[in-house]
Order: structure tokens, then C-alpha cells, then sequence
């Protein structure tokens, strides 16, 4: 009688068609997981300038005369704070926050900016975002310089 052999595992050829097949569906799927995560952090910037626009008129309608903060710390040690810590402290000399730095300046009593821009340019984001005073986020050119 004749014993048939039993195969265990896989052949070395099976083994290689698997890992093509998953070496094409990463090829695939990576490049539009990094352009969905560069998309979100752009998406989060514009929020977070959303936040730091609110949060400097209520810090200033709060003032008696009306002034602005000297600085984004100023936003997030007040009682109650205006903004969280990790914003306030994604100062480009800091950590970054979602791919992005922020730079605000107070430029007089009545007047601030405050410039989003990547942490990594075309990795972390692409454009730099600007607020003001009036509230209308805008992007910046690379100088930082507000495009109307």
C-alpha cells in the first residue's frame, strides 16, 4: 500500500505571491493615507486659528479698556483659560501641534496676528494660514504676508 506524503506549510512560491499582493495594496493605500493626514492637519490649523480668533476677542471684550493678549500664554493661564495649553504652547520654537506652528504678535492694543504654518512644509501641510483682528482666516504667501 502506497502512503501518499502530507504537505505542512506553504511553498516558497505561495509565500512570494502573498507578500507581492500586499506590497501592491501598500503601494496603493499609503499615498492617500499621508494625503488624508496632510488634508486633516490643514483642516486642524484652520480650527485651531478659529480658536485663537475667539479666544482673543473674549480674552479683550474681558479687559478694562479693551486690549488684546500680549501673547497666546497670556489665553491659556487666565481663570478659566480661553485655550488649552498644547495650543498655546505650539510656538515654533515648541512642539508642534497636528503638523502646525503658531506665531501670534500683538502689533498694538487693537490690533494682533497670529500665522499657522507647517511644521514640516508638503509633509505636515502645504499652505500657511493667517488670522487678524477681523477674524477672516486667510492663507500667506512665504513670507507670511496675508494674501487678499
Amino acid at each position: 500500500m502506497l502512503k501518499l506524503r502530507q504537505r505542512h506549510g506553504f511553498t516558497l512560491v505561495e509565500i512570494m505571491i502573498v507578500v507581492a499582493i500586499i506590497s501592491l495594496l501598500a503601494a496603493i493605500a499609503i499615498p492617500n493615507l499621508l494625503r488624508a493626514r496632510h488634508n486633516a492637519n490643514e483642516a486642524a490649523s484652520i480650527a485651531a486659528l478659529r480658536t485663537i480668533s475667539t479666544a482673543c476677542e473674549s480674552f479683550r471684550s474681558a479687559q478694562t479698556p479693551p486690549t488684546y493678549p500680549a501673547n497666546m500664554a497670556a489665553l491659556s493661564t487666565a481663570t478659566p483659560p480661553y485655550i488649552d495649553a498644547s495650543l498655546a504652547g505650539a510656538v515654533a520654537s515648541a512642539s508642534a501641534r497636528q503638523g502646525y506652528f503658531y506665531t501670534y504678535a500683538l502689533t498694538n492694543a487693537n490690533q494682533f496676528a497670529c500665522t499657522a504654518s507647517p511644521g514640516v512644509s508638503g509633509t505636515t501641510g502645504t499652505r500657511i494660514f493667517f488670522v487678524d483682528e477681523s477674524g477672516v482666516i486667510r492663507l500667506t504667501n512665504a513670507s507670511g504676508s496675508p494674501i487678499e
